[in-house]
């Protein structure tokens, strides 16, 4: 007896199946456990970071929270809201896990880039690639905490997702706006959470294939890449200018003696 091959209705609604069918995993793991767990990074510098999200404090404490007071806070600032507002540990990770799950679309585009077919079996595939991708001992210690890895990850999956439908569209105009948008989710990553800067250089590598020629590679490279930096200082540009203001260094406290230069040549002290 021979099965029928998917609708056309089924393959309409499949992401959406698949992001729901993520969502629910994702929040069944604090609800399963009845908690979230509160690490000593928890304790010592999230819930104090979406504070500062918040309120900028440097006029107010002094290196808080060590070093770590001069992360990147805005990923921090549901955790904060969560706290200050008293929810309970299952609230504040299914809604914690909410917000994680948006990192499921991406990764299905990537698999049915790479399993593009039409049947139960390439449905199935993708369906399997999309749960083998968050099944990893780092992916699920996240479902739990109050990390911000999951969240700043999401903009550097969409990078690659978009780069990936932009190989798959024959269309040229619609492939370089796709290309672009890419590179400004790369761009967004970084700002995110600055150590997804060596993953970033590796997407030129997806922005160059199967563009039809060196010209529209190369079109598409330079549009990438203003896109990525057009991004990140949209993205990062107000903290890191929080940080100009406060040490003369906007992605302080690294490479800080880089930048000792550019202080005694503005006049500036820290």
């Amino acid at each position: 007896m021979l099965i029928s091959p998917p609708s056309a209705r089924a393959l309409r609604w499949e992401p959406w199946l698949v992001w729901l069918a993520g969502m629910l995993a994702f929040a069944s793991v604090p609800v399963v456990l009845g908690q979230i767990g509160l690490s000593w990074d928890a304790l010592n510098h999230h819930i104090y970071l979406g504070w500062v999200a918040e309120q900028p404090r440097f006029d107010r404490d002094l290196a808080a929270a060590g070093n770590q007071a001069y992360q990147y806070p805005y990923l921090y600032w549901p955790v904060y809201k969560l706290a200050m507002a008293g929810a309970s540990g299952v609230i504040a990770g299914v809604v914690l896990a909410l917000l994680q799950a948006l990192a499921v679309p991406p990764v299905w585009i990537v698999a049915r880039w790479v399993c593009p077919g039409a049947t139960w079996t390439d449905l199935l595939l993708r369906l399997m690639a999309v749960v083998l991708a968050f099944l990893g001992g780092l992916g699920l210690s996240l479902l739990d905490s109050t990390s911000n890895d999951m969240l700043a990850t999401i903009p550097y999956l969409w990078a690659v997702a978009l780069g990936a439908l932009a190989l798959s569209t024959p269309e040229r105009v619609r492939g370089r706006r796709l290309t672009y948008a890419s590179g400004l989710m790369a761009g967004v990553s970084v700002a995110f959470k600055l150590s997804n800067g060596p993953l970033a250089l590796v997407l030129p590598l997806l922005w160059c294939l199967n563009t039809g020629g060196p010209r529209e590679a190369l079109r598409r490279l330079i549009g990438a890449g203003l896109a990525s930096v057009l991004g990140c200082l949209v993205a990062y540009g107000g903290w890191g200018w929080q940080l100009w203001q406060y040490a003369g260094n906007p992605i302080y406290p690294f490479y800080d003696g880089h930048f000792g230069g550019l202080r005694a040549l503005l006049g500036w002290q820290p």
